[in-house]
């Protein structure tokens, strides 16, 4: 998979627990790719962008 588009960024509360969180690009289409912020030449995830924002809903609902 081609990712040499994908803008990445950090969650900003990543500073809240030392550093340990995702990254995440959404900015391609059809797409959006996970990875840890401390491995990040250790694997991605791909989400549908619909899935990923259910996903993202559900964890600020508690």
């Amino acid at each position: 998979m081609d990712m040499t588009d994908a803008r990445w960024r950090t969650a900003t509360r990543s500073s809240n627990n030392g550093g340990n969180c995702v990254e995440v690009a959404d900015n391609l289409p059809g797409r959006v790719l996970v990875r840890d912020s401390k491995d990040r030449d250790g694997g991605t995830l791909t989400f549908a962008p619909l899935s990923w924002r259910s996903f993202v809903k559900q964890l600020r609902q508690g």
